[in-house]
């Protein structure tokens, strides 16, 4: 059903409580999400996002409890990703006539998602267009977190509806923060900023100073996923500025996965030489957990160890996927180092040091390895690795 943000604009989105994975299967939504899309009835009338596409009866079902979907004057696309676009096409077929708001590389993206031949307008950073008492003004924010991406604003409201940016995966029977669980709001939305946005973090370092710096009074901020701020509403613009600087609890993150186990004794030896020397770590053996999951918490910790047996003259197959994401990713802020078992060849320490460089993560010890099961004085030395780690986790 539809749900008021302030008088004369609702939220007309759907729920999805079910989808358990997102972007292809690559990125994992425990919690479901949300399709947030926002109706402005005004002199004239606009339509801010759409929904995924197998939901767009539902959102014109709740548009229609509303008003006249044949009365939407404005349909503004601010990203082209079907699960905010998806609804276009059912809509159109209803609305030909309306104007379809986009940037300039939203002209491209849009069109060759859907192939029709709209009516389309492109907008740039300042522009305005008047529903009557209140407008629309939209603000460019390329690769925040595509080329096309950008910010719509509603002068009178002071509503913000930035598409991605702020949002989460999260399905929740209450529409706003104050409604619903604050510690799951935020352990989503870290997980949506570490495994989607962090490669633009200088971006968004650079879009928020810019906002800030228009002193735009802000009493809501409307994302496309999940939950609306409309309580401390810039709290997660604070937050977002932060994980862009890079986090860094001083904690180490060690992820592994292990054959007959002894990659594990060392893993678990390495934990001990980091908690005797004071630091906090999490472990991970990558054959169950999720990588989402995982790449969250190296997100937000300092030190990263990384452990695999070798697998005809390479690595485990369940640590490669995580290698490629942190070279994607490119995190700050990070130090790293690896271990593992071998039998024969043993180049797994020397692929995981490759990788992490790659990755930005800056090698700071000669990693370990050990032939078969490791001895008792083995794993002395993976305690000892441990400890020299935590001291280079610690040093800053």
């Amino acid at each position: 059903m539809a749900v008021e943000l302030k008088e004369g604009v609702y939220w007309v989105g759907v729920v999805d409580w079910n989808i358990k994975k997102f972007h292809g299967h690559e990125y994992s939504t425990h919690r479901g999400t949300s399709y947030n899309c926002y109706l402005i009835i005004d002199e004239k009338v606009a339509l801010v996002d759409t929904v995924y596409g197998p939901y767009s009866h539902q959102m014109i079902e709740n548009i229609e409890k509303l008003i006249d979907v044949k009365k939407i004057d404005y349909v503004i696309a601010n990203h082209a990703e079907t699960d905010h676009s998806g609804g276009l096409p059912e809509l159109m077929r209803l609305i030909p006539d309306a104007t379809v708001l986009v940037s300039e590389k939203g002209a491209e993206s849009v069109y060759k998602h859907y192939q029709h031949h709209w009516n389309f307008k492109v907008v740039k950073t300042g522009d305005s267009i008047s529903l009557g008492k209140n407008s629309l003004v939209f603000v460019m924010a390329p690769m925040l977190h595509w080329p096309d991406s950008m910010f719509t604003y509603l002068t009178g409201k002071n509503i913000l509806m930035p598409n991605d940016a702020f949002g989460m995966h999260y399905a929740s029977s209450g529409r706003f923060n104050d409604e619903v669980d604050e510690i799951e709001v935020y352990q989503e939305a870290i997980k949506f900023y570490a495994n989607i946005l962090t490669p633009f973090s200088e971006l968004v370092i650079k879009k928020i100073d810019e906002f800030k710096k228009l002193n735009i009074p802000v009493d809501i901020i409307a994302p496309s996923h999940g939950i609306i701020w409309r309580k401390d509403p810039l709290q997660i613009v604070d937050a977002y500025y932060k994980w862009a600087s890079g986090p860094n609890d001083c904690s180490a993150v060690i992820i592994y996965d292990t054959m007959w186990n002894a990659t594990e004794k060392m893993a678990q030896a390495i934990g001990d030489g980091l908690e005797k020397e004071g630091v906090n770590y999490k472990m991970f053996h990558m054959g169950v957990c999720d990588r989402n999951d995982v790449l969250t918490e190296i997100f937000k910790a300092r030190g990263i160890l990384i452990g695999s047996p070798t697998l005809n003259n390479g690595l485990l197959p369940t640590i490669k996927p995580i290698l490629e994401d942190l070279k994607g990713l490119r995190f700050k802020n990070k130090v790293g180092a690896a271990f593992g078992s071998y039998g024969w060849s043993g180049e797994n320490v020397k692929l995981i040091e490759e990788n992490l460089e790659k990755a930005r993560i800056k090698v700071v010890q000669e990693g370990i390895k050990f032939k078969w099961q490791p001895t008792v004085e083995e794993l002395e030395k993976c305690l000892e690795f441990g400890r020299a780690f935590a001291a280079k986790v610690k040093g800053g």
